[in-house]
Formats: structure tokens, C-alpha cells, sequence
């Protein structure tokens, strides 16, 4: 499966004969530098370029051009070569023809491919403005294996100033150089091609959402099949302008130099070939439905296929069961106005006539829910078909944890689209449950209600039962985080002011996932949270003095998710202030929050936490129907994930995630 790089991303290389391929909208020149260990050049002539395109085991085009494809055998490197740095600069920067910037032009599209075709990794270069040459990405040898990582660093000064930054002694010259190379060769450049046509519909198209009811009641956030007013994010991908790099950088199409029309086709997108076609389903007997198929939705994976059809089955039990919802309406209110016709002569309230006329109201009423219920279970029957072989197909992101697939899990090279959460349900239709999937990076945070004592079963739960399950489902919620990311890719603080919670957090300090040791006391707190704010500040100063790459040596780049137990005990004002700053601010820069509270008690600190509560999505240990559904009105019953009891399959996920851990700081 192709891994779609974000800035600072990286993915295993499994071949040593590899293709570059490049696609922009303008001619551009492409080269390659050879660097070692310390990411330094160490002369020209570890550089390939259109005026030396070719070196030991590299060849890059001899001319500019709107699609490159550049060919590398890293078994062919010396040993002094530890990185293969892929260049790419606008000819116009150094008085050639067309734009001089690459904000002017179309995001490039970098993909490597295998020789029979097969992609392995794709990068598109967003948040470029006045960088007319750019480090698109890089191939580098780690520990005696080779990785891809996307760059994306741009430079205004062009070719000259990024070999110099190189640290090439020679860069002027070796600019001056290509740049002369390019221009003998611009007559013979390819021309760009045709704007992409964008992306074909799904095969079940959403209703347009309305705005959610609850910027406040109603969780806003409700993920993958629940409609985009919940999501934040339509089901094809990534929402407007690609995907989102981990820490800023714009995105979006760019307009063209001359004024021209924009390409608003999804830059993901732009692979070297067409996706291959969704699988078949078997021919069904005569007279019977067709036979669900796992996958058979739209999509460039199997992974998205998979989240595809998940919404799908969304849509469909929420468009089944609101046309029984309206068929019964339908019928309480013409039984209603048949006995108010046949009841509305005093000569027809007693008697023969009167009984009849109320008989045959009530059994017309009958005959409408009976047909109604009847399309309702034929629907939901196919739903539940369709659910038995979608799920044992769902890969570990999608599954529930009694899911063998967890029994073979292996930490993932690259984040997946979604995360499940938990489970979906009506009570119009009890023998399904739908995957309730919430878009990765996450784009908001968490909410564990530790204050509800009833569940929808009647069963009534202590306050101290509550807490516990709250505190046993955050941290499974928080283990599925750790899974399904790359290893030192997401890292998980937690603050536990009276340490409540030791015995719920066990699996996490046990296995030795956590960055550190659960922050308690006042203490602990107030530096936690010093701590994570300061994070916030200084990603978001690099941000917007335009130096993402500025940050301090050895900052970790990963995700940061801080698990928040027993709120409001341990916090002051000024720590209540900086959880609200960090649930403002934090995801757009990475930092995400859990927070394990009972709102009620809360309440002392009157509506300065309503803000607080409004910008998390609410989920509960128990079954409850709070999540609202403004696309067609229901109000859909969430039901936690739960570990099947006695299993150890948590403790085994985490053991394999600390491990492969500690390999990658090693």
C-alpha cells in the first residue's frame, strides 16, 4: 500500500532499484546530491544534474521538464553516502521563461516507485510561496537500512542558496552551472500537461449536513461515518486542499502564473496510475440480493475502500431507518384524523358504526407499520450481511480489539486514515452496530464522562464504578492511539493529581509507553502543563516566522496526547486556563487532550469551562445516545470499545509498541 507522505515523515524502503518520478505544473529542473552521515555535500561531483545527470548509481533528467522520472540503485553508493537528496528549481528564477516561484504553480507531486511501477511513497509539496528551488525529499540509510523521508524545505535564494546551506563551498558556481545546462536545453523541455480532471464520485453519495445543533450539546466532532458536520472532513480523504502537514505549512491549489484556472483535483491524488478496480461480488442466486462484498467502495486502498463502506453502511441504516420513522408518523396521524372524521358526528360515537369505523383506522394503521417494519428488516438484513464480511476484513485501526487481526499485529510504518472509537447504533435496528471511525490526525480532543450512573440497560453505577470505567476506557482509547501510529510517532503524558487512576493506567506504565512516569500533585501538575503549553508556543512562533525547521535540536516532532484524570480535583485557576489554551490551540500543532471528568462537578467553576467542553467530542464508558445527528435527525446510541475480559491483547499491542520504541531511539 502506498505510504502518502507528510512533511517530516519517513517510510521504509524495501527495494534498492527505485524510480523518482516528479509531476509539476511548469518545467522544472531536477537533480540529485550525494551527502553524507552529517548531511553534507562534499563536492560538485557528488551532485547530478542536466549538466553531469549521471553518477554512481544515479541518473537524473538532462533537461527541464514538467514530469521527471529519476532512476536510483542505492546498492550502487559508496559506503561514504548515507543520504540522495532530490532537488527540484524553477528555470525562470535565474532569468528563464514562466513563473519564478514555486507559489505561482501547481503543489509538485513527488512519488517513488518502484521499476515494474509499484508506488512505495508519494509527497506533495504544499505551503511553498517565494522558494523558487526545494529539497523535495530525501533517501537516507539508517542503521544499515534505507528510508524515504519527505522535506519539502524551499529556498528563496534558489539553487546557489540551498547547496550552500549544503554546505557545498562551490554552490555559486555549481548553480550557475545547471542553470546554463537548463537553458541550453529549455527548447526541448516538455511542456506541462492538461489540468487533472478531478476525482470521480463516490459509488453512495452523503447528503449535504446541516450545521451541527450542538456547537455545544450535540458533539461537533463526531467521526468518519457520522456526517461531515461531525467529522470535520468529507469521506474521501482530507477535506479542502490536501492533506495537513503535522505542524502548519499552507495548503491548497495555488493559481497559476498567468491568472489561469486553478486545478482544484485532491493532490493526493495525482498518481502515476489509476486505482485498481474495487473486487467483485459473487453472482447471487435468483431472486436474492446480492452478496456483500468487503472493499467494494470507491477508493485509491484498500484501507479507504474499507472506511468508504463504512460510511456507506452509515448512510444506509441512517436513510432506512428515518423512512420508517416517517411511515410510522405517517400513520399515527392518519389513524388520528380517520377517528376524528368517524368520531365527528355524536350519531357515530356509539353504537355498531362507531367500533367499526375505529376497527378499520387501527387496522389500516397496522398494515402501514407492518409494511414499513417489513422494508425496514429487509434493509437491515442486508446491512447485517454486509457487516459480517466487512468486519473480520477491517485492519487494525478499523477493528473492535476481539478481532483476530490484533493476534498478528505488527507496528505500522505509516498512519492510517481512521481510528475507531467505538460503535454505532438505533434502536429501530439492534442486530447492527456501525464502526464509529474518527479521522487521523485527530482534529479536536477527548471527553470521558466519568459523572453518568445510568446506563440505557437501567442498570444504575456508582460514582466510584463510573470513574473506574471512565479511566478503563481512556486508556483503551489511548492504546488504540499508540497502535496505530508509526513507532515515535505519538506520545502520551498523563496527569493524575491523587493518583486515582494507578490501577486503570497499568497496562500503559507496565509496558513503558509512556514519555514519563503519571504527573501528580499540584506539582506535577503545574509542570505538565508548563511543559506541553510551552510546546504549543514555540511550534506556533516557527510557524509564523515562517521557520517550521528552526525548532531546537532533538525537538520531538511526534503527536502528543495528555490524558487528564479526576478533573477538577488538583487544578487551579490558572491550570484550568492553560487545559482551555491547550484545547484551543494545541491540535493544530499536536498536542491533543483527554480529559476524564464529570461535568457536574465541574460546574463551581460556572461558564468559564463551557468553551472547554464545547470543543471536545463526549464519549462515555457506557452505552448512551448522545450523539446527535443533523443529517437526518437521530440520535444514534454510542457504545465504548471494549476488551474482551481476560484477554491480554492490550498489554500485548503495548509491549510491541515499547519495543519498537526503544529500536527507534536507539
Amino acid at each position: 500500500m502506498t505510504a502518502e507522505l507528510v512533511r517530516g515523515q519517513n517510510h521504509p524502503l524495501s527495494q534498492s532499484r527505485l524510480e523518482i518520478r516528479i509531476s509539476a505544473g511548469t518545467p522544472v529542473a531536477a537533480a540529485a546530491a550525494l551527502s553524507d552521515e552529517n548531511g553534507r555535500i562534499h563536492g560538485t561531483e557528488w551532485v547530478a544534474h542536466p549538466g553531469a545527470p549521471v553518477q554512481p548509481g544515479l541518473e537524473v533528467s538532462r533537461q527541464a521538464a514538467a514530469d521527471h522520472r529519476l532512476a536510483v540503485d542505492l546498492d550502487a553508493m559508496t559506503e561514504a553516502v548515507h543520504r540522495v537528496s532530490v532537488l527540484l528549481a524553477l528555470p525562470a528564477a535565474n532569468g528563464g521563461a514562466g513563473p519564478a516561484r514555486f507559489g505561482a504553480v501547481a503543489a509538485p507531486f513527488v512519488a517513488v516507485t518502484g521499476l515494474d511501477g509499484t508506488e512505495v511513497a508519494s509527497y506533495t509539496i504544499t505551503g511553498l510561496d517565494l522558494e523558487s528551488a526545494v529539497v523535495a525529499l530525501e533517501l537516507y540509510r539508517r542503521q544499515g537500512a534505507w528510508k524515504v523521508r519527505a522535506v519539502g524545505q524551499g529556498y528563496a535564494g534558489g539553487l546557489a542558496e540551498l547547496f550552500a546551506d549544503q554546505g557545498l563551498s562551490e554552490a555559486a558556481q555549481l548553480a550557475a552551472g545547471i542553470d546554463e545546462a537548463v537553458a541550453r536545453g529549455l527548447a526541448r523541455s516538455v511542456q506541462a500537461p492538461p489540468p487533472r480532471t478531478s476525482e470521480g464520485d463516490r459509488s453512495r453519495q452523503a447528503a449535504a449536513p446541516a450545521v451541527g445543533p450542538d456547537q455545544g450539546a450535540a458533539p461537533q466532532g463526531v467521526p468518519g461515518p457520522v456526517p461531515p458536520a461531525y467529522g470535520g472532513q468529507p469521506a474521501d480523504g482530507q477535506g479542502q486542499g490536501g492533506p495537513q502537514p503535522a505542524y502548519g505549512g499552507a495548503t491548497g491549489p495555488h493559481a497559476s502564473a498567468g491568472g489561469g484556472p486553478v486545478d482544484y483535483s485532491h493532490p493526493r491524488r495525482q498518481t502515476s496510475a489509476p486505482p485498481p478496480p474495487p473486487p467483485a461480488a459473487p453472482p447471487a442466486q435468483p431472486g436474492q440480493p446480492t452478496r456483500p462484498v468487503a472493499g467494494d467502495a470507491t477508493g485509491w486502498s484498500m484501507e479507504e475502500r474499507l472506511y468508504n463502506q463504512v460510511w456507506g453502511m452509515f448512510e444506509d441504516l441512517a436513510r432506512t431507518a428515518a423512512a420508517y420513522r416517517s411511515a410510522v408518523d405517517f400513520a399515527e396521524s392518519r389513524m388520528d384524523k380517520e377517528l376524528e372524521q368517524a368520531l365527528s358526528d355524536p350519531r357515530s360515537r356509539i353504537g355498531g358504526q362507531g367500533d367499526a369505523a375505529r376497527e378499520a383506522a387501527r387496522a389500516r394503521y397496522t398494515q402501514l407499520v407492518d409494511q414499513a417494519r417489513a422494508s425496514l428488516d429487509r434493509d437491515v438484513a442486508q446491512l447485517v450481511a454486509e457487516s459480517e464480511v466487512v468486519e473480520p476484513a477491517l485492519p487494525p485501526a478499523f477493528a473492535r480489539w476481539d478481532n483476530p487481526c490484533w493476534h498478528a499485529y505488527r507496528v505500522p510504518m505509516e498512519i492510517p486514515m481512521a481510528l475507531r472509537l467505538g460503535d454505532l447504533r438505533l434502536p429501530e435496528a439492534e442486530s447492527i452496530r456501525i464502526p464509529m471511525l474518527l479521522r487521523l490526525p485527530l482534529e479536536r480532543g477527548l471527553w470521558i464522562d466519568s459523572g453518568r450512573t445510568d446506563s440505557l440497560d437501567g442498570s444504575f453505577t456508582d460514582s466510584h464504578d463510573m470513574r473506574r470505567l471512565a479511566m478503563d476506557t481512556a486508556v483503551a482509547h489511548a492504546a488504540r492511539l499508540l497502535a496505530v501510529y508509526p513507532a515515535g510517532e505519538f506520545t502520551v503524558h498523563v496527569v493524575d493529581p491523587a493518583g486515582s487512576g494507578a490501577q486503570a493506567l497499568a497496562p500503559l506504565t507496565q509496558t513503558g509507553v509512556l514519555a514519563g512516569p503519571p504527573a501528580q500533585g499540584a506539582a506535577g501538575v503545574t509542570e505538565m502543563l508548563a511543559r506541553l503549553t510551552q510546546r504549543v508556543d514555540l511550534v506556533q512562533m516557527a510557524l509564523r516566522g515562517g521557520a517550521p525547521d528552526a525548532l531546537p535540536p532533538g525537538f520531538d516532532t511526534s503527536q502528543q496526547l495528555l490524558i487528564v484524570n479526576d478533573f477538577p480535583h488538583g487544578f487551579d485557576d490558572r491550570a484550568v486556563n492553560q487545559l482551555r489554551y491547550l484545547v484551543d490551540e494545541g491540535p493544530s500543532v499536536g498536542v491533543h487532550l483527554m480529559m476524564v471528568a464529570d461535568r457536574e462537578e465541574s460546574a463551581g467553576y460556572g461558564p468559564l469551562l463551557d468553551p472547554l467542553w464545547r470543543a471536545l467530542l463526549r464519549l462515555t464508558p457506557v452505552p448512551d445516545d448522545h450523539l446527535a445527528d443533523p443529517w437526518v435527525g437521530h440520535a444514534w446510541t454510542y457504545e465504548p470499545p471494549a476488551v474482551p475480559h481476560g484477554s491480554e491483547v492490550l498489554r500485548t499491542v503495548l509491549t510491541q509498541v515499547a519495543e519498537a520504541r526503544r529500536t527507534w531511539n536507539r
